[in-house]
């Protein structure tokens, strides 16, 4: 039995969604770390998806008891003050028809238990923080390269936000040198961070995926040259004790040492304790899993009950290690 457990208690039960573009992860867990349930609903217009996720939380609560708290991990930009008119709410965001889309008012309509809006990077630091390359560290960043670019920050042992969430993945660099025509894809900014370097900009401007591009194709080191950007200047604000990429461009595992080899040339020895920093343990791979966000998310539900992490929880407690059925949606 864990230390931190009370002989005889009753687990409670906790629920995490990670909210993303293209679906959502709903799990019902209990506080000793067991998945008890999951589904997967297609990200659609914000009245059915949502609605599905609140039908599947209720059915699976219906013969276990209350659920306690809910944790959500969403894509965004999200209005995350408490004090602002629209807190809770998925703001600007490019994908169709979810602008102004309230999560925090629709689940406290629908399930009324406390509830923790984060990103899902923020959320996906959670996890890597507990079960993954975050582990016994104090302050670190999680970036995901993919659909877009975020950056979760952990500081202190905590996600941080602030005022409301950071946006590393719209800020503005140096044109590469190989790289001085494409306009970028960002709807907002044109050649941002994020408009440069995601995987659908690789796509638009050399059109293939990134997953299709040979492994001596130019675009491998004009993207290393933006995300070592992106981590000098992650480096030079926030002084991390390490900087965690993961996504699906981050899948051609060379990228690592291009990355690297980059921030070295971009740090240029400026700073002894930076200069001393060694890049190999620094610049480094998630290994939480796939399921890092919504375990994250599970993990933050779980600190707004007992006001603290769960440690005692597994390695392995994420949904894809459980063999937990959703009897609700078959």
């Amino acid at each position: 039995m864990p230390a931190d457990r009370v002989p005889n208690s009753t687990p409670q039960l906790i629920g995490g969604i990670e909210a993303g573009g293209t679906k959502f992860l709903c799990v019902l867990a209990d506080t000793d770390g067991t998945i008890l349930a999951e589904t997967r609903i297609a990200t659609s217009d914000p009245t059915s998806t949502l609605e599905a996720a609140s039908d599947f939380f209720l059915c699976a609560t219906a013969n276990r008891g209350r659920l306690a708290a809910l944790s959500i991990a969403s894509f965004g930009p999200l209005s995350l003050n408490p004090t602002a008119s629209d807190h809770g709410a998925i703001v600007s965001t490019p994908k169709p028809g979810w602008s102004g889309t309230n999560l925090l008012e629709h689940f406290g309509r629908t399930l009324a238990v406390p509830m923790v809006l984060d990103t899902d990077v923020n959320c996906a630091g959670v996890g890597e923080l507990l079960f993954g390359s975050g582990r016994g560290l104090d302050t670190f960043c999680y970036v995901t390269v993919g659909t877009g670019i975020g950056v979760g920050h952990i500081i202190g042992g905590v996600p941080h936000g602030g005022a409301n969430h950071p946006e590393a993945g719209h800020i503005r660099l140096p044109r590469a040198s190989d790289d001085q025509q494409f306009a970028g894809i960002c709807p907002y900014h044109g050649d941002c961070l994020e408009g440069l370097a995601c995987g659908p900009a690789m796509h638009a401007r050399w059109g293939m995926a990134a997953e299709q591009l040979p492994p001596d194709h130019p675009a491998w080191e004009i993207e290393a040259d933006y995300l070592a950007g992106l981590c000098a200047n992650l480096t030079y604000i926030v002084r991390p004790d390490r900087i965690i990429l993961g996504g699906g461009v981050m899948e051609n595992r060379a990228m690592y040492d291009r990355v690297r080899r980059a921030l070295g040339t971009k740090l240029a020895g400026y700073d002894a304790t930076i200069n001393a920093i060694e890049l190999d343990g620094y610049v480094v791979a998630p290994s939480a899993g796939a399921s890092a966000g919504v375990t994250g998310a599970l993990a933050i539900a779980f600190r707004l009950l007992k006001r603290r992490w769960p440690t005692h929880w597994s390695v392995g407690t994420a949904p894809a290690a459980s063999a937990a059925k959703d009897l609700c949606h078959g």
